[in-house]
């Protein structure tokens, strides 16, 4: 049995007792070392004029409604790998290897239901949801580093969206929160998905922005627009992993209208920090038809470090 299993275990045992303990941590020495969670802190990447060929998205493409597809040709996102680290969005250089085999893992069955290699293809497993109970748990951090690790892949391509839509992190990141995005598709018809996302140069990474805020952005998430513009994501381009970083699930009512697209979920908990009961009402907000994954990422309170674990929720019996 997992850690990530084992820590579902102890929490459903104590969901009739003490619910506002926080989730059991692994002994110290499970735990290998990176960096410290922090707040995302701009910018970490600037926009510069794109080269044409090297924007455009590969695959077989099709049409958004009745809009042709566009394809960003006028920027290019620069990311600084220097500018992640210092704000705590990367590990030290001296750690990264050990954090890229823990994401190695984690990415491993989240690739397989998306794709159908090396397991069973989910209906919409392309459209990977990163949610958490509450903030601080570090879903930002993963996000990133996720989508990084994806971009690795020799035959797939990531787009790694922001729709935390309340609080904007990747954008703000990225220095993208002005940009046209997410929210703007979904307004305004005449905006196509791929015209506003902006490639990287990153080799197979793509960023779509949250946009320009709207107080109805939780009916737009719910929208038949919405649902137009994830079946496009998901169909659009074969080699497209789509991985959308979603608001707290317990504070916001828009992470609720995302999970509804979505072929998979990964809940990010923060070990010693998360209230058991939160991550138990985040589970059931989410239904008992998804697919939902956990990330325990946890934080040894003498020397500042994550473990990263991965198990599946629907594996553990309810209680």
């Amino acid at each position: 049995m997992s850690l990530v299993e084992l820590a579902i275990k102890k929490m459903q045992a104590a969901a009739r007792g003490a619910s506002d303990a926080p989730v059991p941590q692994p002994p110290a020495a499970d735990r290998p070392r990176t960096v410290p969670l922090a707040e995302p802190a701009p910018v970490v990447a600037r926009l510069a004029p794109g080269v044409v060929g090297e924007m455009v998205s590969t695959g077989v493409h099709r049409a958004l409604g009745s809009q042709p597809v566009e394809h960003r040709t006028d920027k290019m996102l620069l990311v600084d790998r220097r500018a992640l680290r210092a704000a705590g969005l990367m590990p030290p250089e001296n750690q990264e290897r050990a954090l890229a085999d823990q994401y190695r893992h984690i990415k491993r069955p989240l690739i397989a239901a998306a794709t159908g290699r090396g397991g069973q293809r989910l209906d919409r497993g392309q459209l990977i949801m990163m949610a958490s109970a509450m903030p601080g748990e570090g879903k930002t951090f993963t996000s990133i580093n996720l989508a990084l690790s994806m971009a690795l892949e020799k035959d797939i391509s990531v787009l790694l969206v922001d729709a935390d839509v309340p609080k904007p992190h990747i954008s703000r990141t990225f220095g993208v929160e002005s940009e046209l995005g997410l929210l703007d598709v979904l307004r305004d018809r005449k905006t196509t998905v791929e015209s506003v996302i902006i490639p990287t140069d990153v080799p197979n990474l793509s960023i779509l922005p949250a946009g320009v805020r709207s107080d109805t952005a939780t009916e737009l998430l719910a929208s038949h627009r919405m649902e137009e513009t994830v079946n496009h994501l998901a169909t659009a381009n074969p080699r497209r992993v789509v991985v959308i970083d979603s608001p707290p699930l317990l504070l916001t009512s828009e992470s609720r209208a995302l999970a509804h697209w979505v072929g998979q979920i990964v809940l990010v908990i923060r070990a010693g920090f998360t209230p058991q009961q939160a991550v138990m009402d985040a589970i059931a907000f989410l239904g008992e038809n998804k697919s939902i994954g956990l990330i325990l990422n946890q934080s040894n309170t003498a020397t500042p470090g994550y473990y990263y674990g991965y198990g599946d929720a629907t594996t553990v019996p309810s209680p």
